[in-house]
């Protein structure tokens, strides 16, 4: 039965996949600090300290295996949960207790483990973001061709189609692989540098031998899938790397908000509308209503994750000197809650790209009711081959526009420019003239080739790269 009498998070109750909650779980967490113990102790004995395969093995078989209500009783007592976690590794190891955390300090579990849970959650994003390419991927290229009236300034301009429309949102998503895709490369563990990062501990255990303190960090990167450490650093890695990674996070929200503020316009003008279920309940007033709850989530939650950033910047700015403990509490909240806040955006854009409506007839209708304004000079062009003066029809077609509008926007009338135009015996136009000129496919450029040619440029590319990713599922609580 849930417990209603204490807060939870909504990001664990309604938005975050339960895999991303794992990832930042105390499990996760405490796991990660005992297979750094296990990589620290197996590298030492490798290179010559006391340390036998007797306790690496014992610590190895014992990664799992943790009381956390020991834990949790010892740091009571010591105020240091580090040293608590410490303590209760030993409790079950019994021959390897003493050797538990040689060399090191706390951010050596407790900075490793930070990159290491990061790395962990920026691939699931990764694998998130390009199911939400894909499947944008398909709808693009089975709408190449449908013309539909593109906006500047939101006022309709000139045409486009429904899938170029969508290949502006897959290019956003792109760019944001293409950092995320970055930043992951890019991270590095902290390694093993000591308590003010001058590894004077490691210097003493070792003898002075450099060469085998840095093969030490080399061994432990490798065993934890990494291919470097940082190349320096205080007691901690620099707080910017947190820093860059929520920045990264904050594109793809920045791109989510495009994307999901464009659906919300597009289902109030009826063209196309995200996927709305056989039971679902618009409104608990107005029956009627079809709302755009989920692209209205993404936008709500797109500018929580794109504030939250804010958070690892002040934090970079004020660590004094080697470090401060002022990071601690803030980026265990807002780097854990910037990723379910990602985490959460992408599984309902993926919900709702997999299931995008589309509705031809209303996007044909209100083409159609621009396309006269559009068409004009077209139409002016062949009144002028059949022998009219083209300035003096660019002043009619200008007066008649305004009338036009007048009426469409006063009086609630259709768009009556083409009846104008024929009632003019100075354009020797017949309908059938006019008629032809009037096929929207004619305005829509380059639209459709546009479309081929990027999808087959850049984004075949990264699906065939990441074909194994492609079909992430997303199951959206509410």
């Amino acid at each position: 039965m849930q417990d209603t009498s204490t807060y939870e998070s909504p990001f664990c109750t309604r938005y975050a996949s339960k895999e991303m909650q794992y990832i930042f779980s105390a499990d996760k967490k405490f796991t990660t600090w005992r297979r750094l113990w296990v990589a620290l102790a197996r590298a030492e004995m490798k290179l010559g300290l006391p340390v036998t395969e007797e306790q690496v093995a014992e610590l190895e078989a014992n990664i799992d295996n943790i009381d956390y209500a020991c834990a949790a009783e010892r740091e009571k007592l010591v105020r240091h949960d580090v040293m608590a976690h410490v303590y209760t590794y030993g409790q079950v190891c019994p021959k390897a207790a003493g050797i538990i955390h040689l060399g090191a300090t706390s951010c050596y579990v407790g900075d490793n483990t930070d990159v290491i849970i990061m790395r962990d959650a920026l691939e699931l994003v990764r694998r998130k973001l390009v199911t939400v390419i894909s499947q944008l991927s398909e709808f693009a290229e089975e709408y190449k061709s449908m013309p539909a009236l593109a906006y500047t300034h939101l006022q309709p301009a000139q045409l486009t189609t429904v899938g170029k429309r969508a290949t502006l949102w897959i290019n956003e998503l792109l760019m944001d692989l293409d950092e995320l895709e970055y930043r992951i490369s890019r991270l590095k563990l902290l390694g093993s540098k000591g308590t003010t990062g001058t590894q004077a501990s490691f210097k003493e255990l070792f003898g002075g031998d450099s060469a085998k303190i840095k093969e030490l960090e080399r061994m432990i990167a490798e065993e934890m899938g990494f291919d470097a450490v940082v190349p320096v650093s205080g007691q901690t890695y620099s707080r910017k790397a947190d820093t860059q990674v929520l920045n990264s996070l904050s594109n793809i929200a920045q791109s989510a908000m495009k994307f999901a503020n464009d659906m919300r316009i597009l289902q109030n003008f009826k063209e196309m509308e995200e996927p709305f279920e056989k039971n679902q309940i618009g409104s608990s007033a107005m029956p009627y209503k079809r709302n755009p709850m989920r692209c209205e989530r993404i936008t709500a939650l797109a500018r929580y994750l794109m504030i939250d950033t804010l958070n690892p910047a002040f934090t970079a700015g004020t660590q004094w000197f080697e470090r401060t403990l002022d990071d601690s509490a803030n980026k265990r909240i807002s780097v854990a809650e910037g990723f379910l806040a990602c985490d959460a955006i992408l599984n309902i854009m993926i919900n709702v790209t997999s299931g995008l409506v589309v509705y031809p007839k209303i996007i044909r209708r209100r083409v159609m009711a621009e396309l006269p304004f559009m068409a004009s000079e077209n139409i002016m062009m062949d009144a002028v081959r059949k022998g009219g003066n083209r300035q003096e029809l660019h002043e009619k077609i200008r007066t008649y526009a305004m009338q036009a509008g007048k009426r469409v926007k006063e009086e609630g009338l259709d768009n009556n420019l083409i009846e104008l135009i024929l009632e003019d015996p100075s354009f020797g136009l017949k309908r059938e003239d006019i008629e032809a000129v009037l096929v929207p496919e004619n305005y829509t450029g380059r639209s459709s080739e546009q479309v081929d040619e990027f999808i087959a440029e850049y984004v075949k590319p990264v699906l065939e790269k990441y074909a194994d990713l492609t079909h992430e599922q997303a199951e959206i609580n509410v």
